[in-house]
C-alpha cells in the first residue's frame, strides 16, 4: 500500500511559521544574532533546514519576517500627535525589550549594511508599513516621520546594544519628550 502524500499531511503552515518564529527569537536570545544560524533555528523549531529556505531565502529575510510578526500592527491610540507618538514609542521600547527581539533587530540591521537585498526587505516589509501608518496618524511628510522612526528606534536599539538591557522607563519618557518637541 502506498503512503498518502496529500497536502494535509504534516503540520499546518501556520503552526510551522509560529514554531519557526518562536525558535528564531529563542535562538537569538540564547546564542546571539551571529550564533542563531539557520541550522540552529531549524533544529530548535523541529523542522528541516530546507523548510526554512523554502519560506525565507536567507537568515536576514527570516529574521525580518520574525520581527514583523513580533511587532505586529502599531497600536497608535490616543487623540492628537503627542498621545500617538507616546503610545508608539512606548510600544517600540517594550517590543525591543522582549527576549531576542532587540538582538535580532540590531543583528539584521548590521547585516543589511553590506547586503542591498536585505536592506530592501527591511525597508519594504518592516519599515514601510509603520511609516505609512505613522504618516497617516500624524499628518506629516515621509521624511519627517522617517526621522522620528530613526531617532526613536535608533536610540532604543543603541541602548540595547550598548548595555544589553532595554532602555529604562525614565529614559523612554525623556526620549518621548524629545521626539514630541520636534512636532511642536
Amino acid at each position: 500500500m502506498q503512503e498518502s502524500t496529500s497536502p494535509g499531511a504534516g503540520r499546518p503552515r501556520a503552526d510551522v511559521t509560529a514554531d519557526v518564529f518562536a525558535a528564531t527569537l529563542r535562538s537569538v536570545h540564547e546564542s546571539g544574532y551571529a550564533g542563531a544560524t539557520m541550522d540552529r533555528i531549524a533544529v530548535a523549531a523541529g523542522v528541516a533546514k530546507t523548510t526554512l529556505y523554502r519560506r525565507w531565502p536567507s537568515k536576514g529575510a527570516l529574521i525580518t519576517a520574525c520581527l514583523v510578526d513580533a511587532f505586529g500592527p502599531a497600536p497608535l491610540v490616543g487623540e492628537g500627535r503627542e498621545e500617538v507618538l507616546t503610545t508608539a514609542i512606548r510600544w517600540g521600547a517594550a517590543k525591543i525589550g522582549e527576549p531576542g527581539v532587540g538582538a535580532a533587530f540590531a543583528g539584521v540591521f548590521t547585516d543589511a549594511v553590506s547586503d542591498p537585498a536585505l536592506r530592501e526587505i527591511l525597508a519594504n516589509e518592516l519599515q514601510a508599513p509603520y511609516l505609512r501608518v505613522l504618516q497617516d496618524a500624524l499628518g506629516e511628510s515621509e521624511q519627517r516621520v522617517r526621522f522620528v522612526i530613526d531617532v526613536a528606534m535608533g536610540a532604543l536599539l543603541h541602548r540595547m546594544g550598548i548595555s544589553g538591557e532595554p532602555m529604562a522607563e525614565d529614559d523612554v519618557e525623556t526620549l518621548i519628550a524629545m521626539v514630541i518637541g520636534v512636532f511642536r
